[in-house]
């Protein structure tokens, strides 16, 4: 997919050194910070962790009760 994007120059320039450096297309730095970017705001386990801590039922006995219905 193709997309435009507006970036402040200064963050072009310092974006056109790395690229010089590491020998990438603009376009390869910007989709490897996107797959970084993306992987760190990725869900964890730790983001699921309490999920249950503000129902009224306990976890255990929800489950059994979802099973009784198969």
């Amino acid at each position: 997919m193709r997309t435009l994007i507006d970036i402040p120059d200064k963050q072009i320039k310092e974006l056109a050194v790395i690229c010089k450096a590491e020998k990438l297309s603009r376009s390869e730095a910007v989709r490897q910070a996107l797959t970084a970017y993306l992987e760190k705001k990725k869900p964890g386990k730790a983001d699921a962790f309490g999920i249950w801590k503000d129902r009224e039922v306990d976890g255990l006995t929800y489950q059994k009760k979802m099973r009784e219905e198969w």
